[in-house]
């Protein structure tokens, strides 16, 4: 069980419209330090959970249509209810923020679990479209909330994995695992080196007197339409033409930047770029750990701007406001480190900054940013938080 925050009246506000008392579940938004575009190639990852949590107040419905059980869902962010007939033959997604629930009780109840008539309030302070998994955080939260009411309990990689595959399956978005997994397993104060083969992970710890700070370049993206799922594909396009030469090849994860540019003439120029940020950025999560486990700041600054420039030139998944975003941190003397965070396309930078400078950090980026692109950004003063769990 986890300590209970402040949450204002989320157990009255459920109770007033679904009128009886719920239990509570929360998981984490969160960020990414290094590892971009890795985790569906097997590859190495190290993010972090913020303290942005979408929660989920749930019970069981005191009345509903006999022999039809319903789960009804209430979203306050979007101020809208809608409802599932948990017996549907072929339910459909509806390229809609309830696919993530529908998607999870579809996934859960194919492993066992027996939903009944159900009622679910969602709170978030995730933002969305911005690069920082409020998808995978509604989706732990609420699958840990339904579980809940089936009377199993799921161990928490299986929870993780049951996520991924609602968004791969119903939604449509070929994710990788890290987003749940660190929804799971994240841990205040540290990022999560996961290794996304293996699914074996370390927690590293974060240095003291350092801040995370996201910018939001407020350009909204949607990641199960077009480039996300185009990216994978040509990975995948990229690994069988490597086949023929690489022996025991099974993803990117098991090609090195070397043999990359070896078997050039073998990849056509976009495969070849897409080959290229892959392997350069699993190497830099490895540098990248090493480097925050003895303190070399200099060191993660350099890797995390390495990353940035290739996942603009070779992975092509940037946008000129995240340039200019991550441009500007740069040049900011306070700041160890900034890339893009996310799928891309659009949403936030991660900065590292030191902590006695952030409100001057984040004025000079309102500043430079609304300058050069004519739009206010928002400014979210993160902490690293714990992963997902029950709140009483």
């Amino acid at each position: 069980m986890i300590a209970a925050p402040v949450l204002d009246d989320i157990h009255v506000a459920f109770e007033r419209r679904f009128g009886s008392r719920p239990r509570v579940f929360r998981a984490p938004g969160r960020t990414n330090l290094i590892g971009e575009h890795t985790d569906y190639n097997d590859g190495f990852v190290l993010p972090v959970a913020i303290d942005r949590q979408t929660t989920v107040a749930i019970a069981p419905a005191r009345i509903g249509p006999p022999g039809k059980p319903t789960l009804r869902v209430h979203s306050e962010q979007f101020v809208e209810t809608v409802e599932f007939d948990l017996r549907a033959a072929s339910p459909s997604p509806r390229g809609h923020w309830s696919d993530y629930v529908r998607g999870v009780s579809l996934m859960l109840e194919k492993s066992g679990c027996v939903i009944g008539a159900t009622d679910m309030l969602i709170r978030s302070d995730v933002p969305m479209g911005a690069g920082v998994s409020s998808s995978a955080s509604l989706e732990v939260a609420a699958a840990m909330a339904l579980a809940s009411l089936s009377g199993r309990e799921i161990p928490r990689l299986d929870l993780a994995r049951m996520c991924q595959r609602a968004e791969n399956e119903f939604v449509g978005a070929r994710c990788g695992i890290m987003d749940q997994f660190v929804a799971c397993f994240g841990c205040a104060g540290h990022a999560v080196f996961l290794d996304c083969r293996s699914l074996e992970y370390a927690l590293v710890a974060l240095p003291p007197g350092v801040k995370l700070v996201l910018c939001n370049t407020m350009v909204k993206h949607e990641i199960a339409a077009g480039e996300y799922n185009a990216r994978r594909s040509e990975c995948e396009s990229a690994v069988k033409l490597l086949a023929s030469v690489i022996p025991c090849l099974r993803a990117l994860r098991d090609v090195t930047p070397a043999q990359v540019d070896q078997y050039r003439e073998l990849l056509p120029g976009t495969l070849f770029r897409r080959a290229k940020h892959v392997t350069t950025e699993n190497a830099r999560v490895l540098q990248a750990r090493v480097a925050l486990e003895s303190g070399n700041l200099s060191e993660v600054s350099r890797l995390m701007k390495q990353s940035h420039e290739s996942l603009r030139d070779d992975y092509e998944v940037s946008c000129r406001e995240l340039d200019v975003m991550a441009e500007l941190a740069w040049k900011f003397e306070g700041c160890l480190g900034a890339r893009m965070t996310g799928g891309g396309f659009g949403g936030c930078t991660i900065n590292l900054v030191h902590a006695s400078k952030t409100e001057q950090f984040g004025e000079h980026m309102k500043a430079g940013y609304e300058v050069a692109i004519g739009r206010s950004p928002e400014i979210y003063y993160c902490e690293s938080a714990g992963g997902a769990g029950e709140i009483v």
